[in-house]
């Protein structure tokens, strides 16, 4: 038995490591099971009758898009699930919330009719903006046709393209056809935060608008500032329709640096720690910190390096696969992020419904790289570095400046891959950069990125794989890798249209291995990440189908 395989098969052994990054472990809240949740391990204290005290909530990277509707990455969603409000929202076990709307549309309610083509939503009637405008029907209606609009930069149109004749009932009630079926919407709406029509019609481009630098929302909680580079603070939003808000304001605290986070979050200036939590290195440290909650948390992303498929070096597949054998994936997760993560071949998280368990598993072979590089024609151009039709294998790879964790896995993967003759060079850049146009527009070459591809508790995958979702290109989407394969396209689009599970599941599995054999990115683990509470921080509750654990801050306070 070779040594890759040793590892392998120790990461398959239900260690109490393992069982620790499945969120088997001891922590703050404990799994009750799809009508309970995450519920804390001591008895819940009362909420507080009025909003008191402050929640400050610690970011190493910064939320920088505050319009919901358009282009952003997963820290913005923090923001978002507190300033605004969709129809309704994911709950920790994958089921939806009614958060706008009085219920979840179903067949069974006759929200939705049995050809799956009429949709009726019932709205709350005690719903107001934060400047005290009622919310209604004809807020739903402006916000789906806004990200509709050709000229709007919409960051998501698969879904809401296909609604058609919607038609305002009442302040209260609203409809619309769909063009064909489509499975994944109810998820699509539960991401889908609601704009005010009453301001964003004022406007003259809604792309440049005043209220995407000072939004207006139904959230609980409303805008107060934005220092860049420093903070967001919101405050309690009194007349909030839904449960709280019990904490008089939230600060959302950019710290860059991981190792500074965490300093706070010892200190006590920091009560969470949100997206990169807090890296693996400091696990066993943070359990021992009294006033304290460390736990690990599986979430749905995968962390990946990203491909600019756009660039001729990355346009053979062969140097994609070759670079794929040249990656010690193991090492990574055990040396580095010291076995928490979970290894993986798939886009889908392995808790998802539609996870392909029979991919290929991933072997660590620099000799098979090699050969893989030979035959296609990228041999030694003199100087070690492999090169083919003058194109050398020499590309740049970037993240977030300041994630150390991340950039010791750039260096291990640097060594790696200049032993097959690829050269690596590493340049990181702040968030803002990295993650704006950067990385939207497809301006990378590689980048190392973690990315939760479904949307919610879905495994719908079109933002990141079809072909009309390249933002280079035009389309709307996170298609940054440029991916373009029409097989891919084929099965997103077949996945969409079919409502029965079982269905959907084996077209999903199938996309899995186009994309495990296409390589746009090369997967490298499923996050388990380590996240700290302050001890007393009431109902934090990790959720699957969210990007940002800080989703119900509306229901957090503290109890000491």
């Amino acid at each position: 038995m070779n040594d890759s395989t040793s590892k392998q098969n120790s990461l398959m052994r239900p260690s109490r490591r393992r069982l620790m990054a499945m969120g088997l472990g001891g922590g703050a809240a404990v799994w009750m099971g799809p009508k309970l949740g995450w519920v804390g391990s001591a008895e819940a204290a009362t909420p507080p009758e009025k909003p008191t005290g402050q929640a400050v909530i610690g970011m190493s990277q910064e939320p920088t898009v505050f319009n919901p509707l358009m282009l952003h990455i997963e820290v913005d969603e923090g923001v978002y699930f507190n300033l605004f409000s969709p129809l309704w929202r994911p709950a920790p076990d994958g089921s939806l919330i009614p958060d706008l709307a009085t219920e979840i549309p179903t067949t069974a309610n006759g929200g939705i009719s049995e050809d799956g083509l009429t949709w009726t939503i019932k709205l709350k009637d005690n719903v107001k903006w934060h400047d005290g405008t009622p919310f209604t029907a004809e807020d739903v209606k402006y916000t789906i046709e806004l990200i509709n609009n050709p000229d709007f930069r919409a960051g998501r149109r698969a879904g809401h393209e296909l609604v058609r004749d919607i038609t305002v009932k009442s302040p209260t009630e609203i409809t619309w056809k769909m063009e064909k079926p489509y499975a994944p919407y109810p998820a699509i709406l539960s991401w889908t935060f609601i704009v005010p029509k009453h301001i964003l019609e004022k406007e003259a481009d809604p792309n440049t608008a005043a209220f995407n630098n000072a939004p207006i929302g139904t959230g609980a909680f409303k805008w107060v500032e934005r220092v860049p580079g420093d903070h967001i603070t919101l405050e309690a939003h009194t007349d909030f329709h839904g449960d709280g808000p019990y904490l008089e304001r939230i600060i959302f605290k950019y710290i860059p640096d991981m190792t500074v986070l965490y300093t706070q979050f010892q200190t006590g200036a920091v009560d969470y720690t949100g997206i990169q939590g807090i890296t693996p290195d400091k696990y066993e440290e943070g359990k021992a910190l009294e006033g304290r909650v460390v736990q690990t948390v599986p979430q749905p992303f995968i962390e990946n390096i990203a491909f600019n498929t756009g660039l001729p070096v990355f346009q053979d597949r062969a140097v994609r696969e070759a670079l794929l054998y040249g990656m010690d994936k193991q090492s990574i997760i055990e040396a580095i992020y010291y076995g928490l993560p979970s290894p993986t071949e798939s886009f889908l998280p392995s808790q998802s419904w539609a996870y392909n368990p029979d991919l290929p598993q991933h072997e660590y072979n620099p000799e098979k790289a090699k050969q893989i590089l030979e035959e296609a024609g990228w041999v030694d151009s003199g100087d070690g570095i492999r090169a083919k039709d003058g194109v050398r294998l020499e590309f740049t790879n970037s993240t977030t400046a300041g994630n150390t964790t991340r950039e010791q896995a750039q260096q291990f993967l640097q060594q790696n891959w200049l032993e097959i003759g690829a050269k690596m060079n590493i340049s990181n850049l702040p968030p803002a950069v990295m993650w704006g146009e950067y990385w939207m527009m497809s301006k990378f070459e590689t980048a190392m990125v973690g990315i939760g591809f479904g949307i919610g508790p879905d495994p719908d995958a079109t933002d990141f794989f079809h072909s009309k979702s390249i933002g280079a290109k035009g389309g709307a989407g996170q298609n940054t890798t440029q991916f373009s394969n029409p097989e891919a396209d084929k099965l997103l689009e077949e996945g969409a249209a079919v409502t029965d599970q079982a269905q959907r599941a084996e077209i999903y599995k199938k996309l899995q291995e186009v994309t495990r054999r296409e390589l746009p990115y090369l997967p490298i683990f499923q996050y388990a990440m380590v996240q700290g509470t302050k001890a007393g921080l009431e109902n934090f509750k990790p959720n699957f189908a969210v990007q940002e654990n800080c989703w119900n801050a509306n229901e957090w306070y503290f109890s000491s």
